[in-house]
């Protein structure tokens, strides 16, 4: 993918137009945060293949409350992982995002989908292959589609991937949250070898590019 400066030239202009560490003891919970009662916040609902990669970069933002790692998209009702990673129930492994508008927008959270995973990778993100780690975007309003649409088209056009974005826009339905021991994943399993030379170099990244966005400084 060519430079950053696209994704931040495509941002900046939605923006006008739109006016795991298993033994470690710290066991870090990056979902601690507490909603305020009475604030009004936002959701967005993200699939970028396997939700351990995904789940500890959005964490990581500001303006984000709460990230909850799930499966969305299917048609087989409270669907375990065993049953997803079938592949056959349709769901997608996803992120359900809650976030503050007034910190972090939208658009930004975009940005930052765009950024985290490949969407021109069909039904596949390295070496995890399946329908259920396709790229995928479940829009909560009309507004979320036509933000969602006007980024794919516009990244389509500027050439920053070499290939087509497959990435899926479709309406949000139905969000399950997955099993217990799939939240807050990297954090807590941080040592194990996926975590320490798949999920760490892609969080390591994110921290360099989006280092002004994040909730502590690095």
């Amino acid at each position: 993918m060519k430079a950053m400066s696209i994704l931040t030239i495509a941002l900046s202009y939605a923006l006008l137009t739109s006016s795991c560490n298993e033994s470690s003891s710290q066991h870090i919970n990056m979902n601690e945060t507490k909603i305020p009662a009475g604030l009004k916040t936002d959701t967005a609902t993200f699939g970028t293949g396997c939700f351990w990669c995904t789940e500890a970069i959005f964490q990581e933002l500001k303006g984000v409350l709460k990230v909850t790692s799930g499966y969305s998209g299917g048609n087989v009702a409270n669907p375990s992982y065993e049953d997803v990673c079938t592949g056959t129930t349709g769901h997608a492994e996803c992120l359900q995002i809650i976030y503050d508008p007034k910190v972090i927008t939208y658009d930004e959270l975009l940005e930052v989908f765009w950024e985290s995973h490949d969407p021109t990778s069909l039904n596949r993100q390295g070496n995890d292959v399946g329908t259920q780690y396709r790229s995928a975007i479940f829009y909560h309003d009309n507004d979320q589609k036509q933000k969602a649409e006007h980024y794919k088209a516009e990244l389509s056009k500027s050439g920053a991937y070499d290939k087509p974005i497959v990435t899926e826009i479709t309406p949000f339905s139905k969000f399950y949250a997955a099993e217990d021991y799939h939240q807050n994943y990297y954090n807590t399993h941080g040592s194990q070898p996926y975590c320490a030379f798949v999920i760490r170099p892609k969080v390591e990244k994110f921290e360099k590019v989006f280092k002004n966005k994040l909730k502590t400084s690095k």
